[in-house]
């Protein structure tokens, strides 16, 4: 290619100090709760995923280190994830759950199972969220990474 290198996502999220994967994520979780289009909690996931498999768009886990060892959350998220691969719905996982909450919530109290927060498209269909492409082009170099639930940093306030 004459010496011409084209950058993966990935690369130009690691040269850009102005984007990153987390960036990008607090973007495209703000875009959907100002649209009313985030689902907060494992079971409250579940039950979209069931229910609407097409209408979910984006999942992200969080964890932290209180809940590690938390077999039962652990089995809900490997459900989760074979869900996500199977519906070839993008996802990642984050290991601050207190900042996920911070950006979707406006009480902590409120969102105490804060572990899997969804995207769901709009019901129009109509939309398009450049923050949210991002990811899934950042999730899908990650897959072919063998990185199948890439881990991403939320950015501080």
């Amino acid at each position: 290619m004459n010496g011409v290198r084209i950058l993966t996502l990935q690369e130009s999220f690691i040269q850009s100090p102005n984007s990153s994967p987390g960036k990008s994520l607090k973007e495209a979780l703000l875009c959907a709760q100002t649209e009313e289009r985030l689902t907060v909690g494992v079971y409250e996931s579940a039950k979209i995923m069931t229910e609407d498999p097409d209408s979910v768009s984006f999942c992200v886990l969080a964890m932290d280190e209180e809940f590690e060892c938390d077999i039962a959350l652990q089995i809900h998220f490997t459900l989760i994830q074979s869900f996500c691969f199977d519906n070839d719905i993008s996802i990642v996982r984050v290991s601050d759950m207190q900042r996920l909450v911070e950006i979707v919530g406006d009480k902590a109290e409120q969102f105490e199972d804060a572990h899997c927060v969804l995207i769901t498209n709009p019901a129009d269909g109509s939309w398009e969220d450049p923050a949210l492409e991002k990811l899934h082009l950042f999730c899908e170099e990650s897959r072919h990474l063998n990185d199948w639930v890439p881990e991403i940093s939320l950015p501080e306030r």
